[in-house]
């Protein structure tokens, strides 16, 4: 048994392009949803932080924005967000898919790193469950050419394959300390941030390419209905930048936006635990990526 005086506790964070698994990897370290993901890049737009208990340690992994040359006002927050994070962490895990080769945006990526010298960064190959053994290998092989690294682990968060070697590797390097959380608790995020995040998830399930980066939440306002235990009340905003957006997102006679709001509310009942009423408004603001004052007003501050 694990005597307190050699537990460790600290803060990993997992950084690589937009769409490496990021969310997906610290959703299933974490063993449940603390993270929105999907299949569209540029999904993760905050610092979010997920738990892992053991006896041994207290493994808080912060999930980033994924790194990116930025092209809007939100671009170049986004990532200066994730470059203040990896000086706060403990140690640093850089995804790389296994089934994509390592390209421009990998290199600029492990170039940033370098300058962030006190920090051991681990290179964690994901998505093995979409590549061979072959591919594995090859990859794991060109990972290693890119820089050097503290250690390289293959994981995949779907089928859970390495991601108690991966746990272990980054508790490895965090410093000896008692719990920093609560035993039972996931996530440090308000549960109206999450709440949002989800109502963006459902969002951005099936429209067009251009559209994730356009899309934002603001939850209004969330309460018990009077007068019932059972049933949470949920007023949410959702901002797009133009009416052609705002078209997509509502659909034929408002049938997109029901099935968003639907799959919405399933998730936050699976999230909060008791049934929802979710009413869920859409609105046009004027290119809010560019917008300073509008940046602010979504959440996305200096």
């Amino acid at each position: 048994m694990t005597s307190p005086d050699n537990h460790r506790a600290g803060f990993a964070c997992f950084v690589g392009r937009p769409n490496v698994g990021k969310s997906t990897l610290m959703n299933a370290l974490v063993g449940t949803k603390v993270a929105i993901t999907s299949s569209k890049p540029q999904t993760t737009r905050r610092v979010i932080r997920g738990i892992v208990h053991r006896p041994d340690a207290q493994l808080i992994i912060v999930d980033t924005p994924g790194l990116h040359r930025p092209r809007t006002l939100l671009g170049e927050r986004l990532d200066s967000l994730v470059l203040s994070t990896l000086t706060e962490v403990d140690a640093i895990g850089f995804c790389v898919p296994a089934n994509e080769p390592i390209g421009k945006g990998d290199r600029f990526i492990a170039d940033k790193l370098a300058a962030v010298r006190k920090t051991p960064v681990i290179a964690v190959v994901t998505k093995c469950d979409l590549a061979s053994k072959e591919q594995v290998a090859e990859q794991l092989l060109a990972v290693s050419q890119v820089a050097e690294f503290a250690a390289i682990v293959p994981v995949s968060a779907q089928s859970g394959d390495q991601l108690d070697v991966l746990a272990d590797v980054l508790i490895e390097h965090l410093p000896e300390s008692p719990p920093l959380y609560e035993g039972g608790q996931l996530t440090d995020e308000p549960e109206q941030v999450l709440v949002g995040e989800l109502i963006r998830e459902a969002a951005l399930e099936g429209v067009r390419d251009e559209l994730p980066h356009s899309i934002a939440v603001v939850v209004d306002e969330m309460l018990p209905r009077e007068g019932r235990d059972d049933l949470l009340d949920i007023y949410a905003h959702m901002f797009v930048e133009r009416p052609s957006q705002k078209a997509i997102v509502i659909g034929h006679k408002g049938e997109r936006l029901r099935e968003v709001g639907t799959k919405a509310r399933k998730q936050i009942e699976a999230l909060m635990g008791t049934r929802v009423y979710l009413d869920l408004r859409i609105s046009v603001a004027k290119d809010w990526q560019r917008d300073p004052k509008q940046l602010r007003r979504l959440g996305f501050y200096d």
